[in-house]
């Protein structure tokens, strides 16, 4: 059975035969759909950012053709990756073969859309005598492009330039990177607390100056993160012991004092205004 014939297909499977529903010609995409149930295609593969497959056709000899998309520039893929970094359940879902539902913001943040807009962004070509585009032979690989998605959602960025194993491998040097920088970033803290206690314990301790720090904090010693956990201490303290009507809008309104709080004492830490 098909991707486009079985129910609750992935939402990225979804809006690739959504293009192919809103083409005007729909006749043709359906002889094309009854080439791909019938088994008419014979073989798909990649070279490169093409695909290129044999589809029989009433000829002894089967039909050559390739689809393609226009690629991003290595600029806009490493702008791209970057963004997917910074949120590490990309990289989590995407390694375990899941596309993420706000993949797309990624790339519209970058001026870019991951999906072609109308069939007519996706370039194609035949060895057929039908002088029409797309021709039964490409609407077949049309539709069997839907189980390729849903098999593996890399199939999309490839055709946009990036293999699965580009995308992953600077995905993991970009956070290397990071946990790198953060683990000489600590070192250099224990090394000032080092030096710090040396020049301290050759000073005599004044009591009543115990407490005093006269000298600015050293930006580069306030590490300031989210929280390991999610909850909050609305989370923590759980149901408001109120009327369930009332509980529900004290706690809405504590919600947003929490989070007025939370963004002002990130903004004091900072040292910055809103």
């Amino acid at each position: 059975m098909t991707s486009y014939e079985v129910p609750n297909r992935e939402w990225w499977v979804l809006r690739w035969l959504d293009l192919l529903d809103k083409y005007r010609f729909k006749k043709r995409l359906e002889r094309g759909r009854r080439y791909a149930t019938e088994g008419n295609i014979l073989s798909i593969a990649f070279q490169g950012a093409e695909i290129v497959a044999t589809v029989q056709g009433t000829e002894n000899e089967p039909y050559e053709l390739s689809i393609y998309l226009d690629i991003f520039s290595n600029e806009d893929w490493d702008y791209v990756i970057e963004t997917m970094s910074q949120k590490a359940i990309f990289s989590a879902q995407l390694l375990t073969g899941e596309m993420p539902p706000n993949i797309e913001e990624v790339f519209t943040a970058n001026g870019l859309s991951l999906f072609p807009f109308s069939l007519s962004e996706v370039h194609s070509r035949c060895s057929c005598p039908d002088p029409k585009n797309p021709c039964k032979h490409i609407a077949a690989v049309y539709y069997q492009l839907g189980d390729r998605f849903s098999e593996d959602p890399f199939v999309l960025f490839q055709l946009r330039g990036r293999t699965r194993e580009q995308i992953l491998d600077r995905l993991r040097q970009i956070r290397s990177g990071e946990a790198e920088e953060q683990r000489s970033g600590g070192a250099e803290v224990q090394r000032r607390i080092s030096q710090s206690s040396t020049q301290d314990s050759q000073t005599p301790l004044n009591i009543e100056k115990f407490w005093q720090y006269d000298e600015p904090l050293d930006s580069s010693l306030v590490v300031i993160a989210q929280p390991p956990e999610s909850k909050t201490v609305l989370d923590i303290l759980g149901t408001v012991p109120l009327a369930s009507s009332d509980a529900q809008a004290v706690r809405q309104y504590l919600e947003q004092v929490y989070a007025t709080a939370s963004q002002r004492a990130m903004m004091s830490a900072l040292n910055r205004e809103e």
